[in-house]
């Protein structure tokens, strides 16, 4: 099985291609966010280097969110249009899921987090079971403050994982002493081969998306907000 990633959800750009479980390329850029230009030149270039024919796909994973709204709208319609291409079936994956598989083995709470302002994150909590992430907090938007609350609960270390991190680091480590953990920035570079995986895995149990699946943002825009207020709803 050959299946392409696509991760465009937060500032970075990933691509990635996978053959039977092995990365074949996999491309990341983490400095500019004009993903609607750089997108496909990206993912063309992969198939190039890879000598792989783009018609070979079997499978389209892409990172559904959530995070930046224009980014996970870009990856998506991309990804619905290739898939429709191609005539090859489509798989959405959570970006905080991705971001949390690429720690492996770590016997606690991975928390990944992408800032979602105001003090608030785009969150979750996974623990490894049987080799495969277990959420223990459904993915949601969380005050900081919230899900501090929310990890007392356990006595269980917690691994963050943000580009973030930093940010918030102190706050963290004051609320929950040495239960709190973090690793270089590197680990928190989300990578499209961890969408691509995951795509695989879902695809092989029987899970696929439709031509009508859409991101998963968690909150609507500030703009749809305003135009509800407008409306009096």
């Amino acid at each position: 099985m050959i299946t392409l990633g696509i991760d465009t959800s937060n500032l970075p750009l990933g691509i990635a291609l996978l053959s039977e479980g092995k990365v074949l390329a996999e491309w990341t850029s983490n400095g500019e966010k004009n993903h609607s230009i750089r997108l496909m030149p990206a993912i063309a270039q992969v198939f190039k280097e890879t000598g792989v024919p783009p018609e070979k796909t079997d499978l389209v994973a892409v990172a559904q969110g959530p995070g930046s709204y224009t980014g996970v709208r870009i990856g998506v319609a991309t990804a619905k249009a290739l898939a429709w291409a191609w005539e090859k079936p489509l798989v959405g994956i959570s970006s905080l899921k991705a971001l949390a598989h690429q720690v492996p083995f770590f016997p606690g709470l991975i928390v990944p987090f992408f800032d979602a302002k105001r003090g608030r994150l785009y969150t979750a909590a996974y623990r490894w079971s049987q080799g495969a992430l277990e959420e223990v907090i459904p993915e949601n938007i969380f005050h900081i403050e919230e899900l501090v609350e929310r990890l007392k609960e356990d006595e269980e270390a917690v691994l963050f994982l943000s580009e973030d991190a930093e940010k918030v680091r102190d706050f963290l480590e004051k609320a929950l002493k040495a239960k709190a953990f973090f690793l270089p920035g590197e680990y928190s570079l989300p990578r499209a081969s961890h969408i691509a995986r995951l795509g695989e895995i879902r695809y092989l149990d029987g899970e696929k998306e439709d031509l009508l699946f859409t991101p998963n943002y968690l909150q609507r825009t500030e703009a749809e907000v305003r135009l509800q207020e407008k409306m009096g709803e």
